[in-house]
């Protein structure tokens, strides 16, 4: 694909809008300088000059679509703390519609605070609660998935093992999708695989497609296809996406299940993936609420991905920078 070409789509994505189903998170980093080890314990210690909080998980795929010119309208579970208001603020503050967050009294607001150190991560901690979710959150998820697809021109699933991405909640997507004929892409974790998750682009990376299809490694061009073929066939779905880290990215279609197309990795110096997986999928998915054939939104994903890498921190990318990439 060409600089021409890249900024057409790049055209078309502008108001697209786009659903986000998932975990939602808060990102904070402490960001300082060391020069001293602690007397206390043989730790170094960070003197911390400056904070920030930004939206993790499934709120960074919205703030990435955001980012690109869309709007993104974001359905996950928060909890009644102040991170949540935290967190709605900074994405309404992006134009996102946060109207479909449910707030579950029973846990917290999910947060990863990162300490950096010269700009590299020293120690991250969490503060969460993994597990399912109840029946009524689960019913109240999926009802603003509903009210909120009327008007969507694609959903994505973000999965981060939190209890927001059931098996209920997808197969509810599945069928809404259908019924509005828009695409739905996810970024699934093995244990969320199954045969009722018919999707239009379903995307794991090397590990997780290794996981998800018997363990085995995944080393050459010829197991990438066969372990994306078994995924095909187990799901339903369209197209598989496996993304190969320095190895760039690789399409498998049920269409021409025979030839993957692979994506070659563009030469950067990489800072930090923290968030690359984001940037994928939101810029593949709009890309294909465009009208984007699928190998072009792969294409367009992985310049957006090379362009996030290069920056500290889960960070989002221009339109600008992504067409300036070719």
């Amino acid at each position: 694909m060409n600089k021409h070409r890249a900024k057409e789509i790049l055209s078309a994505i502008v108001g697209k809008r786009i659903i986000v189903v998932g975990d939602v998170m808060l990102d904070e980093y402490i960001w300082g300088n060391v020069n001293r080890v602690s007397p206390e314990a043989p730790v170094i210690v960070v003197d911390a000059e400056r904070y920030s909080q930004v939206p993790g998980g499934a709120a960074n795929v919205v703030n990435n679509l955001c980012a690109l010119g869309a709007t993104g309208a974001i359905v996950g579970m928060i909890g009644d703390d102040p991170a949540a208001g935290k967190l709605r603020s900074v994405l309404e503050g992006e134009g996102a519609d946060v109207t479909g967050l449910v707030t579950a009294s029973d846990r917290p607001t999910t947060r990863k605070t990162r300490i950096i150190a010269h700009s590299q991560q020293v120690v991250r901690v969490d503060h969460e609660r993994r597990g399912s979710l109840s029946d009524q959150t689960k019913g109240e998820l999926i009802s603003q998935i509903e009210r909120l697809a009327e008007f969507a021109h694609a959903i994505v699933l973000s999965d981060y093992q939190k209890g927001v991405v059931s098996q209920d909640v997808i197969e509810a997507c599945v069928v809404i999708s259908a019924r509005s004929k828009t695409p739905l892409t996810g970024n699934l974790k093995p244990k969320t695989i199954s045969s009722k998750g018919a999707l239009t682009v379903l995307t794991l990376n090397l590990l997780e497609a290794s996981q998800a299809t018997g363990g085995d490694p995944l080393d050459t061009d010829e197991q990438i296809l066969v372990a994306g073929r078994k995924l095909l066939d187990l799901t339903g779905s369209e197209h598989v996406l496996i993304t190969r880290g320095a190895h760039g990215l690789s399409l498998i279609s049920a269409n021409h299940p025979t030839r993957p197309q692979h994506v070659p990795a563009r030469p950067v110096e990489v800072y930090d993936v923290a968030g690359a997986g984001d940037t994928v999928i939101s810029a593949m998915t709009l890309a294909l609420a465009a009208g984007a054939e699928p190998i072009e939104a792969v294409t367009l994903a992985n310049h957006a991905a090379s362009e996030a890498v290069k920056k500290v921190g889960v960070a989002t990318v221009s339109p600008d920078e992504i067409a300036q990439s070719f």
